[in-house]
């Protein structure tokens, strides 16, 4: 996802090791954010260390279009039955700062069941599982850097970081550049959600405009008749229009 930092002269494979900066401090939400209780656990508390690259973190396993298949892009069906709840198509495009598309990128999402509960041993929120949905999914961008998913609208939970505190109903992406080093992560809501306001993890982000990028924007053109609601998600990895990026 960063883009390639020049090659050492004389370098004799040719390898084009990736470069890391950090966008406008007001898009990405900080690593350190009282408000969102965790962080104050994990958030460095020395200077960052730099750790070189190597070839083998450079080149190492890559899942590619031969390892995804369409059926890892439908979350409503699974372990021989179909998932509970509102079914949605979640679809959009990922693209570079210049607005081109970005082609052939893996795309990971996940997320919780129709009741606001994820398939992990640690998540003891007391509502069903649901015996048909495991809440992940994959997919590889096309040649125009497009992705689409079928999947079930995740509920809001409760979380335990303050009062009374509940998550927006959210779904989690991950996203793979030429390497597993090239991993950028975030998390796209739903339009108009009461939650938001009270959101630590949303609001840990500075910049209005920056939020407003993570919400997805309801698309009726890609609403399946009778079937599924459509969302439009798109991802912008860097520059003043950038979709804000969990870093840890």
């Amino acid at each position: 996802m960063s883009e390639p930092s020049p090659v050492p002269a004389g370098r004799p494979d040719g390898l084009l090791l990736p470069s890391y900066r950090r966008d406008d401090a007001a898009v990405h939400p900080p690593l350190l954010s009282p408000g969102y209780k965790s962080t104050v656990l994990r958030a460095p508390a020395q200077p960052l260390v730099l750790l070189p690259q190597t070839l083998t973190e450079i080149t190492g396993p890559v899942l590619g279009e031969d390892r995804v298949t369409d059926a890892d892009a439908d979350l409503t069906h699974g372990r021989d039955g179909e998932a509970q709840g509102q079914r949605i198509v979640v679809h959009g495009q990922v693209r570079d700062s210049d607005g081109r598309p970005v082609p052939n990128t893996l795309v990971e999402v996940w997320q919780a069941n129709a009741g606001g509960r994820y398939l992990h041993k640690l998540d003891q929120h007391d509502v069903p599982l649901d015996p048909h949905f495991t809440g992940v999914g994959r997919a590889m961008t096309d040649s125009l850097g497009r992705y689409r998913f079928v999947t079930i609208k995740p509920g809001a939970y409760p979380w335990r970081n303050h009062f009374n505190a509940w998550r927006p109903a959210h779904i989690h992406f991950s996203l793979f550049g030429r390497a597993f080093t090239q991993r950028l992560v975030t998390q796209m809501y739903f339009p108009d959600d009461p939650l938001f306001a009270y959101d630590p993890v949303l609001n840990s982000i500075p910049d209005p405009a920056a939020r407003q990028r993570l919400i997805s924007s309801f698309d009726l053109e890609n609403t399946v008749e009778e079937w599924a609601l459509g969302f439009r998600f798109d991802i912008v990895l860097r520059g003043r229009d950038a979709t804000p990026m969990e870093e840890s």
